[in-house]
């Protein structure tokens, strides 16, 4: 199938770490910001963030866990268009208004027939939902590119649907921002986690990478961009 070009686009410890522990109390957006020699150079992911895809990839967990259920001051509009996988769910009423303010389309992809966004559809022309009996990511990216012309997208998912996206061979691109930070911790979420292998035949999912560009950033940050070799 047809697909748009997609990007994994992260925030990442020196050690791959996505977060600061193992719970949604932890946040890598809202602790890192606090830490002496991490904060002074955060902002210079935010600002990368703002040149990535018109269309980018997330998940209702991650939504919620920033913050947007409890949001009451929206956010001033920016021209982006968010495809959220959110199947509990774990937006509510506000969290979905909040998006819809916030964001120039929002597209909300969800296997759970009772989600409230159906009940607030009629009420904002910028919500569309896309509703599937079984989540499937091939097909998801193909109807994104059949239904909007979405020719790339930018997922920032969190490690479980990112690991789901990389077993499937639906990462072309991986662009990170490497704080100078070690968080460890077994259980803390990784840039790539879900599935492990445990098999020599089972190799083959693993997926090398071509280095397209290294930068050396300011307070010790650091920026990659790497091909998957698929």
């Amino acid at each position: 199938m047809e697909r748009p070009i997609t990007t994994l686009f992260m925030l990442e410890s020196l050690d791959g770490k996505i977060n600061s522990g193992n719970s949604d109390e932890l946040d890598a957006d809202r602790d890192w910001c606090k830490i002496d020699g991490l904060k002074e150079g955060l902002h210079q992911y935010y600002e990368i963030e703002t040149t990535t895809d018109f269309y980018s990839l997330n998940t209702g967990r991650v939504m919620a866990k920033i913050g947007v259920n409890e949001r009451t001051d929206f956010h001033e509009k920016v021209d982006v268009r968010f495809i959220i996988i959110d199947n509990k769910p774990h937006l509510n009423e506000n969290g979905i208004r909040y998006l819809c303010h916030w964001v120039e389309k929002l597209i909300l992809v969800t296997t759970n027939t009772n989600h409230v966004a159906f009940s607030l559809q009629d009420q904002y022309e910028n919500l569309d939902i896309l509703y599937y009996d079984q989540l499937d990511l091939h097909q998801l990216l193909w109807d994104i590119k059949e239904k909007y012309h979405a020719e790339r997208i930018t997922i920032q998912s969190g490690g479980n649907f990112n690991g789901l996206f990389l077993r499937e061979n639906l990462i072309d691109y991986v662009h990170i921002v490497i704080a100078p930070v070690l968080v460890g911790g077994r259980d803390t979420p990784t840039l790539i986690d879900g599935e492990t292998i445990s098999k020599i035949e089972d190799l083959n999912k693993l997926k090398a990478l071509e280095l397209m560009e290294c930068k050396k950033l300011d307070n010790s940050y650091v920026e990659l961009i790497y091909k998957v070799i698929q």
